[in-house]
């Protein structure tokens, strides 16, 4: 069993068999969760500048909830929407996957780079969108990286879709809201 520096520098160079490590290492679970919160920390230094602080404190917290639901999405998707000829997995072993394929985020705190960071959140996200095939591909036992990809684009399309609708919802009551305490 590698370390947990060993699974996260295997997951950041892209070896999928770092994926089907973690994977079937159920005690990976919290490994990945670090990944997760610190990732989402990285990532919410460049709001501290901007006099957002909030975002240190609530980023993490999104982003352990949006983990948990984009790992049951694409399970579900990968599972029931697209299964392959050995395709089984579960939430854990997802959540573990998923978890790990956000390790470029450990370089967040680059974007804060004046003119510079723009481009790395680009290559920071295309980066991970790749760990991110890599490791549903391993979860979800395909042989092909196209089944992958599109497990992938249809998760995102239903996660966005959901917080586009949660957001027109959320917005929607907090006028009603207002509107009725201004009156």
């Amino acid at each position: 069993m590698a370390s947990f520096q060993n699974r996260v520098i295997g997951a950041l160079t892209l070896q999928a068999s770092t994926y089907e490590e973690v994977e079937n290492d159920a005690s990976a679970t919290s490994q990945a969760a670090i990944i997760v919160v610190a990732a989402a920390l990285l990532g919410s230094l460049g709001s501290l500048i901007y006099g957002f602080g909030m975002a240190v404190i609530l980023g993490p917290i999104f982003a352990l909830i949006g983990w948990v639901i984009g790992s049951f999405v694409v399970m579900f998707v990968g599972t029931k929407l697209l299964p392959g000829k050995n395709t089984s997995a579960d939430l854990g072993q997802m959540l573990r996957v998923v978890g790990f394929a956000q390790s470029p985020g450990l370089f967040n705190f680059l974007t804060i780079i004046p003119i510079l960071g723009i481009l790395i959140s680009i290559v920071l996200w295309i980066w991970g969108l790749v760990s991110m095939v890599i490791g549903v591909k391993a979860a979800l036992d395909y042989d092909d990286t196209m089944k992958a990809v599109i497990v992938c684009i249809i998760a995102w399309a239903i996660i966005f879709v959901c917080t586009l609708m949660a957001a027109v919802v959320g917005g929607g009551a907090a006028m009603m809201t207002g509107a009725m305490l201004n009156r």
